[in-house]
């Protein structure tokens, strides 16, 4: 008979006990955020999370943290009841943070020092309510341990390289663009949105000139009926 010690399976919750967002502003964006990247990788080996335990220390459940919304990129994507950074054999690429009254201590201190330690390479806080951080948007990247401030362009924008972004404030709202093209993007809401007010401008542009098309058919038979009535006009 075995004298080894069966040790028991370690349970790694599924919720911390808090609430997803401190307000329903806050919850719209951190929705938002995780629309807009979903969208994005549609299709593509990149995992997109909101507000899900990551745990990065095998067997100390104690061990974890739950970005608002968060990137990894080579991962498969799909559903997940927590990320556990051992069995992913990833580490997320790029968190963001949608920052609250109650999270704002923890987004600008406990954590980051977590992301640095564990691997992340870029971090973007969006204050949406612009009452907890000056500037409202900000973003940092991680060399060697260290939190490194990214500076706006001429346009105000934080580029994010990891993953081929620029974000900016418009009115105090968060917009993604694709760095390369420049094009703003959207979630898959907007895009049919979009899609389906190109369709009816189209239908509109075609009704409008086939009307065109018919008003200049009925001038040019009224000028011809009145060049025949001229003609016969003459022969008399």
């Amino acid at each position: 008979m075995s004298t080894a010690q069966i040790l028991p399976e370690i349970e790694y919750p599924e919720s911390d006990g808090k609430p997803v967002a401190e307000t329903e502003i806050h919850f719209e964006w951190i929705t938002y955020v995780r629309d807009v990247l979903k969208f994005r990788y549609r299709g593509q080996r990149v995992y997109v999370g909101a507000n899900l335990l990551v745990y990065y220390v095998p067997g100390d459940p104690r061990k974890s943290f739950a970005p608002d919304d968060f990137v990894v990129k080579d991962c498969e994507p799909g559903l997940r009841r927590t990320f556990r950074i051992w069995d992913e054999q990833r580490t997320p690429d790029v968190v963001f943070e949608i920052t609250s009254s109650s999270t704002r201590r923890e987004d600008q201190g406990k954590k980051p020092k977590i992301y640095a330690r564990i691997g992340v390479k870029e971090l973007f806080l969006y204050d949406p309510t612009c009452d907890y951080l000056n500037p409202p948007l900000q973003g940092f990247r991680f060399e060697n341990g260290r939190k490194v401030p990214i500076q706006p362009d001429a346009s105000g924008a934080l580029e994010c390289r990891e993953l081929g972004l620029l974000l900016r404030l418009e009115e105090r709202r968060l917009v993604f663009f694709d760095a390369r093209t420049g094009e703003r993007l959207l979630t898959e809401a907007e895009a049919a949105e979009a899609r389906a007010r190109a369709a009816e401008d189209r239908a509109s542009s075609a009704e409008h000139r086939a009307s065109t098309a018919e008003e200049e058919v009925r001038r040019l038979r009224e000028e011809l009926a009145r060049a025949r009535q001229a003609e016969t006009s003459s022969d008399e």
